[in-house]
């Protein structure tokens, strides 16, 4: 939901209206454009829980844009300003997404009405688990049909109810644990699925900074080293994508913008030491190594390379997009610039990586979990030792034909077998990276395209319109 009202358009409107481009590029016949474009099912949820001694009326809605892929996927947010719209919206996204990066999923959202911060462990316990059952027992919830996964205001703790939730609703269903994605390691999760979108994004960018052409028209310098970044959002994805671009590739984070004001310095922030600071005081406001400025809407003003908005949609609209100075937007939420906002920025000659795909790391390894759980073995178990057998041989034959001995280093980095993260580091990686140079080139030959945001679309489209066309959905 965009923030102030100052959104003309909402969050399902802005999605169908830069969609519209896609279609108007494929000229799709105007009835499958409307099968596409329309929301297959939702459900609303209005339920009961007592707490501390008092019923609790709490209202939930679960959406499924597209069953052309099942099982439909998407995350489930707890939010006080989720609503039906919303939920429609990310949903419709999320079929996309999925598209953009080929992961063969349907387009789903969910969400519950509720502020987390406002009841404790074991009472977002209880209203979690109602809400699961009540998903379950209308098919919302399911590894063959729906598969949530974390969202704002959810993560490990919640998806770990969820799925002992529906073992208890279904013995029998072996598959269980692939209900939802993004649960603890020890519950069937995956390693790397808690940093998946934030590394995405990092990994996405990498992908940008590979093409020279890319980085000089968005009047980028070659490399990332030393780029200036503001993050918009200190919560999961954009706490990653900061700690991964300054501790990895040593671009500085200048400014970090969170709900009630922003740090700024100049010469880089410490991420990780940000980040204990906002867990131990649930705020950044007196953080001693940076300014703090209460103006939370600045922070996005400030001129910079990157910028990166990781939290809500809608941040960016039409009220202050002429005043974006950065030179690059990497949208790591969902919908965080409005379809007027956009619009803004393309005359201005802004570069933005779309949502469709930056965003799209979590799918990307809840996928990867999903196929683990229905395969119920980790990734690297049959054949980690075999390759670090194969990686030893290599080294006997190396050090027998030269009469030398391969230095330690050289030696562990053949023999190392990998691991379930470097798996699924590599998955994700190669992904973002296909996913980016098929829509750069769908944008570089086609002229009606100008956009990467559109370009996105228009794969995404086809790929969707040729599953309708070939299952006889349309």
């Amino acid at each position: 939901m965009a923030e102030d009202g100052l959104a003309k358009f909402s969050l399902r409107q802005n999605v169908d209206l830069m969609v519209e481009r896609a279609f108007s590029v494929l000229e799709l016949d105007e009835g499958l454009a409307n099968a596409i474009r329309a929301c297959q099912a939702v459900i609303q949820l209005t339920f009961p829980v007592e707490i501390k001694g008092k019923v609790e009326v709490f209202s939930g809605w679960r959406a499924v844009h597209s069953t052309h892929r099942l099982p439909v996927k998407g995350g489930i947010r707890f939010a006080p300003i989720v609503d039906q719209d919303e939920v429609e919206g990310l949903a419709s996204l999320m079929t996309y997404k999925c598209a953009i990066v080929d992961v063969p999923f349907g387009g789903s959202k969910g969400g519950l009405k509720i502020d987390p911060r406002n009841y404790t462990r074991e009472e977002m316990q209880r209203i979690t688990r109602r809400f699961a059952r009540e998903l379950a027992s209308r098919g919302f919830l399911s590894p063959a049909l729906n598969v949530p996964a974390p969202d704002v205001g959810t993560g490990q703790r919640e998806m770990a109810w969820i799925a002992d939730t529906y073992k208890q609703l279904f013995p029998e269903d072996i598959n269980y644990q692939a209900c939802v994605t993004g649960k603890p390691v020890h519950h069937g999760g995956i390693r790397g699925r808690v940093e998946a979108t934030g590394r995405g994004v990092q990994y996405g960018i990498h992908e940008f900074f590979r093409h020279g052409a890319d980085v000089k028209e968005a009047g980028l310098n070659p490399g990332l080293g030393g780029q200036r970044v503001v993050v918009q959002g200190f919560g999961n994805v954009g706490f990653h994508a900061a700690k991964f671009l300054s501790e990895e590739d040593e671009a500085k984070i200048i400014a970090i913008v969170e709900r009630d004001g922003f740090l700024f310095h100049e010469d880089g922030i410490n991420v990780a030491q940000a980040r204990e600071y906002l867990t131990a005081n649930d705020s950044l406001r007196g953080y001693p190594d940076a300014e703090f400025c209460e103006d939370r809407d600045l922070g996005l003003e400030i001129d910079c390379d990157i910028l990166i908005p990781a939290a809500l949609e809608g941040v960016i609209h039409s009220e202050n997009a002429d005043r974006i100075k950065a030179r690059l937007i990497v949208e790591a939420a969902n919908g965080p610039i409005t379809f007027e906002a956009d619009e803004i920025l393309k005359k201005k000659g802004v570069a933005v990586l779309p949502d469709s795909l930056m965003n799209a790391g979590g799918v990307v390894v809840s996928y990867f979990e999903w196929i683990r759980n229905l395969s119920h073995i980790r990734f690297g178990r049959i054949e980690r030792r075999f390759d670090e057998m194969r990686g030893q041989h290599i080294i006997s034959a190396l050090e027998s034909m030269t009469n030398n001995k391969v230095p330690d280093w050289m030696r562990s980095e053949i023999i190392r077998g990998a691991d379930e993260l470097d798996l699924v580091r590599s998955g994700l990686d190669d992904t973002m990276r296909l996913a980016y140079n098929e829509i750069r080139e769908q944008k570089l030959t086609h002229d009606a395209v100008t956009d990467l945001r559109t370009a996105a679309y228009v794969i995404a489209v086809r790929k969707i319109s040729r599953s309708y066309l070939d299952l006889g959905v349309y």
